[in-house]
């Protein structure tokens, strides 16, 4: 995942600055874990549906990407 989603833990108060680096690993993979939950579950809305855009996009993908989720 890219920095967007940490830049959302921070803002929400989930992880104060530094805080991240003092969790143990334990920790680290649930956050992220319920983090890709949330985003693939969002992402699962739209299957196969389009952006309304010159250039139509996948609306599932394009969530999965600005998040740093792999589509595979």
């Amino acid at each position: 995942m890219d920095n967007r989603l940490t830049q959302l833990m921070y803002d929400s108060g989930l992880i104060a600055q530094g805080a991240w680096d003092s969790m143990d690993q334990y920790q680290c993979d649930a956050v992220m874990k319920f983090a890709e939950l949330i985003i693939e579950d969002c992402a699962n809305l739209f299957p196969l549906a389009f952006t309304d855009e010159q250039y139509q996009r996948r609306i599932d993908k394009t969530i999965r990407k600005h998040f740093g989720i792999n589509d595979d």
